[in-house]
Protein backbone atom coordinates (compact mmCIF):
# COMPACT_ATOMS: atom_id res chain seq x y z
CA UNK A 1 0.00 0.00 0.00
CA UNK A 2 0.83 3.68 -0.64
CA UNK A 3 0.72 6.61 1.95
CA UNK A 4 1.79 10.28 1.30
CA UNK A 5 3.91 11.52 4.35
CA UNK A 6 2.92 14.37 6.04
CA UNK A 7 6.64 15.91 6.70
CA UNK A 8 8.69 14.98 9.64
CA UNK A 9 11.90 12.82 9.14
CA UNK A 10 10.58 11.25 5.39
CA UNK A 11 9.91 14.50 4.38
CA UNK A 12 6.74 14.47 1.83
CA UNK A 13 7.41 11.57 0.08
CA UNK A 14 4.95 8.82 -1.15
CA UNK A 15 5.73 5.92 1.30
CA UNK A 16 5.48 2.02 0.17
CA UNK A 17 4.66 -0.91 2.80
CA UNK A 18 3.69 -3.77 2.39
CA UNK A 19 0.05 -4.32 2.74
CA UNK A 20 -1.16 -4.64 6.36
CA UNK A 21 2.06 -3.49 7.83
CA UNK A 22 0.71 0.33 7.88
CA UNK A 23 -1.99 1.28 10.12
CA UNK A 24 -4.46 3.35 8.49
CA UNK A 25 -7.16 5.49 10.32
CA UNK A 26 -10.21 7.86 10.49
CA UNK A 27 -7.99 10.71 9.38
CA UNK A 28 -6.22 9.03 5.98
CA UNK A 29 -7.94 9.13 2.95
CA UNK A 30 -8.04 6.26 0.20
CA UNK A 31 -7.50 8.53 -3.05
CA UNK A 32 -7.43 6.07 -5.34
CA UNK A 33 -5.04 3.18 -6.25
CA UNK A 34 -2.02 2.91 -8.68
CA UNK A 35 -0.31 0.87 -10.43
CA UNK A 36 -1.59 -3.26 -9.94
CA UNK A 37 -4.11 -1.62 -7.67
CA UNK A 38 -2.25 -1.25 -4.88
CA UNK A 39 -4.14 1.74 -2.54
CA UNK A 40 -2.96 5.07 -2.27
CA UNK A 41 -4.02 6.85 1.21
CA UNK A 42 -2.91 10.29 2.69
CA UNK A 43 -4.45 11.91 5.72
CA UNK A 44 -7.19 14.15 5.78
CA UNK A 45 -4.78 17.48 6.60
CA UNK A 46 -2.65 16.89 3.63
CA UNK A 47 -5.75 16.31 1.35
CA UNK A 48 -6.65 19.07 2.25
CA UNK A 49 -3.45 20.89 1.40
CA UNK A 50 -3.75 18.89 -2.15
CA UNK A 51 -7.26 19.09 -3.42
CA UNK A 52 -6.82 22.49 -5.65
CA UNK A 53 -3.70 19.80 -7.50
CA UNK A 54 -3.46 16.73 -9.89
CA UNK A 55 -1.21 14.24 -8.45
CA UNK A 56 0.83 11.95 -9.83
CA UNK A 57 3.65 9.45 -8.53
CA UNK A 58 6.62 8.90 -10.31
CA UNK A 59 9.48 6.83 -9.43
CA UNK A 60 12.75 8.53 -9.98
CA UNK A 61 16.33 7.53 -9.62
CA UNK A 62 17.86 8.13 -5.79
CA UNK A 63 18.13 7.21 -2.26
CA UNK A 64 14.27 6.59 -0.92
CA UNK A 65 13.57 6.66 2.49
CA UNK A 66 14.61 4.00 4.88
CA UNK A 67 10.56 3.01 6.08
CA UNK A 68 9.55 2.75 2.79
CA UNK A 69 10.02 -0.43 0.38
CA UNK A 70 11.90 1.07 -2.31
CA UNK A 71 15.13 1.62 -0.30
CA UNK A 72 17.35 -0.83 -0.91
CA UNK A 73 16.32 -0.26 -4.94
CA UNK A 74 17.97 2.79 -5.78
CA UNK A 75 14.89 4.97 -6.72
CA UNK A 76 12.85 6.42 -4.53
CA UNK A 77 8.90 7.52 -5.20
CA UNK A 78 7.97 11.08 -5.83
CA UNK A 79 4.78 13.11 -6.08
CA UNK A 80 4.36 15.52 -8.49
CA UNK A 81 1.63 17.89 -9.05
CA UNK A 82 -0.59 20.42 -11.34
CA UNK A 83 -2.85 22.78 -10.16
CA UNK A 84 -6.41 21.73 -11.36
CA UNK A 85 -8.46 23.59 -13.73
CA UNK A 86 -11.36 25.39 -12.99
CA UNK A 87 -13.59 22.85 -14.15
CA UNK A 88 -11.64 19.78 -12.73
CA UNK A 89 -12.10 21.54 -9.03
CA UNK A 90 -16.15 21.65 -9.79
CA UNK A 91 -16.01 17.92 -9.74
CA UNK A 92 -15.48 16.46 -6.51
CA UNK A 93 -17.89 18.35 -5.08
CA UNK A 94 -20.47 15.79 -7.52
CA UNK A 95 -18.72 12.85 -6.19
CA UNK A 96 -19.14 10.98 -3.29
CA UNK A 97 -17.00 11.61 -0.15
CA UNK A 98 -13.46 9.27 -0.39
CA UNK A 99 -13.19 6.45 1.93
CA UNK A 100 -11.36 6.68 4.96
CA UNK A 101 -9.28 4.12 7.43
CA UNK A 102 -12.49 3.74 9.86
CA UNK A 103 -14.43 2.15 7.13
CA UNK A 104 -14.80 -2.01 7.61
Amino acid sequence: MSHQSGGCCDGSAPMRYPRGEFRVGASDVLLGHVAGGTPFWMTTDQFTYWSHTHLTVDVVPGRGSGFSLEAPEGVRFLLRSHLLTDEELCRPDSQPPLPNGAAP
